[in-house]
């Protein structure tokens, strides 16, 4: 019978390879060749007793037990570092602009956060929660240093970066709330500048359901209470579900929905070591 224990070594090499895209370019990140690394993930995939990674001509894609995995061996990663430091005495210190979508984990983001000052103290967290395209402009501009975005599956954004989590997309409305039948659907949304304001109002184009934009919210906790006060339905992802709001029962006659990622904007060259330490424990936490 296999031993239990995974290895870091290899855990390190899968974060590697999932992150850098495939095996040719994850090598460099784990000073190993492209075969050590090849024999390396065979290795965990045998330990974990299932295939990890779909591989393909354009890279590598985590497979559904990979990609739980990938949670489990960041956290992992991460706790072994921070045990490093604390044993010699190296404690995470600095300053993170960090900037989050608003849709990511909306009723947990505080006491997550909360959470993650509690136990780095010794970093200063500066925070900011706005549309993903706001993070993108600022991550660019140099003034985050950690961006996380949602995006939507198949809707052809780009996958550059790091899959923090996946959620399924809803329509969501007050108990009980049902479209009118031969009415315009209300829709409920956050302003046309949002990703998933644009994504939604394209899937009712493309598929000539009647609409009107009843109301936009300025954030994720306004749409909340107009949703509640059974003004209309909007779609977004499972974790902005709240109190008094819940997904439409089917059959309600509306578009499928497809999954939403929160994705990590990939990292600058140069950044410090800490904003490269910070984001690895950061990430874990918040995965």
């Amino acid at each position: 019978m296999a031993s239990p224990l995974f290895q870091l070594d290899q855990l390190r090499t899968l974060v590697a390879v999932v992150e850098a895209g495939s095996l040719s370019a994850g090598a460099p990140q784990v000073f190993l060749s492209a075969s050590a690394v090849s024999e390396q993930l065979r290795k965990l995939e045998q330990q974990a007793g299932q295939s990890l990674l779909l591989r393909s001509k354009a890279g590598v894609q985590p497979t559904p037990a990979g990609q739980r995995l990938l949670a489990w061996g960041r956290q992992m990663l991460a706790l072994n570092d921070e045990a490093y430091r604390d044993l010699h005495g190296v404690p995470l210190a600095g300053v993170l602009r960090l900037g989050v979508t608003d849709y990511f984990r909306p009723s947990e983001l505080s006491g997550l956060l909360a959470r993650l000052q509690a136990r780095y103290p010794g970093v200063s967290l500066q925070v900011s929660v706005l549309k993903s395209g706001l993070i993108e402009a600022a991550y660019a501009a140099g003034e985050l240093d950690v961006g996380i975005t949602l995006r939507v599956t198949g809707a052809g954004s780009a996958r550059t970066g790091q899959l923090l989590r996946r959620e399924p997309l809803q329509w969501l409305a007050a108990p009980g709330w049902r479209p009118e039948p031969g009415q315009a659907l209300r829709l409920l949304a956050l302003p046309d500048s949002c990703s998933l304001h644009q994504f939604t109002v394209g899937l009712l184009q493309r598929r000539r359901v009647p609409y009107v934009v009843a109301l936009q919210a300025s954030g994720v906790a306004g749409l909340q209470s107009a949703l509640a006060a059974g003004l209309g339905l909007a779609c977004l992802n499972a974790s902005a579900q709240a109190p008094g709001v819940q997904a439409l029962a089917a059959p309600h006659g509306l578009p499928a929905l497809p999954q939403a990622g929160f994705w990590v904007l990939p990292a600058r060259s140069g950044e410090t070591e800490f904003v490269r330490q910070a984001r690895t424990l950061v990430l874990a936490d918040l995965a």
